[in-house]
């Protein structure tokens, strides 16, 4: 007897950074894996992000808000979630809890159920280095979150230089993170 596996859905969250630009990449390279993908968007990110090319690529809208209550989710439950392109913004939000988007609130509820989450920072070296941040990291890598800060993940870059570290940025470490806890 043949029995089909079922199927894993990704929710990938992105933030106002240049790399939401990119995140098809990591879609891409998530349904390769075997994937479904949804792609959850900040309110910002979606000046970023080709919103229709995503919903084309993933078969399911760009989430950026919160649906009207009794409305039916347009997304299926996430069995994991990543954050690429995560901004210094998002990464304090989130260690404080504070929900004010949907991005956040999905990452929030993933946090208390334990689900795999890995968070993919771009952040450069002066945010990077603020305390707050710094807190924000170690907080949520307490938390059980993988945040792939450093070696291995991201290293952040000088203020301004962001666009160079564009083409190496590490979307496989990300997807490898959520591999090893899913």
């Amino acid at each position: 007897m043949n029995v089909a596996q079922p199927q894993r859905v990704l929710h990938v969250v992105t933030c106002a950074t240049l790399a939401a630009r990119d995140v098809s990449r990591l879609v891409g390279l998530a349904q390769d894996a075997g994937w479904t993908v949804c792609v959850v968007a900040t309110p910002m990110a979606t000046r970023f992000i080709d919103q229709a090319a995503l919903a084309a690529q993933t078969g399911y809208p760009v989430r950026s808000d919160y649906k009207q209550p009794g409305a039916a989710d347009a997304l299926p439950p996430a069995d994991a979630m990543i954050v690429g392109g995560a901004s210094a913004n998002t990464i304090n939000k989130l260690a404080a809890g504070i929900s004010d988007n949907l991005a956040l609130g999905v990452l929030n509820e993933a946090v208390g159920l334990g689900l795999p989450l890995a968070i993919l920072p771009f952040v450069n070296t002066a945010l990077a280095a603020h305390p707050a941040f710094l807190r924000s990291v170690r907080e949520l890598r307490d938390a059980g979150v993988d945040v792939l800060l450093g070696d291995g993940g991201f290293v952040p870059n000088p203020p301004g230089e962001g666009e160079q570290k564009l083409p190496g940025y590490p979307w496989e470490a990300a997807l490898q993170a959520v591999e090893k806890l899913h």
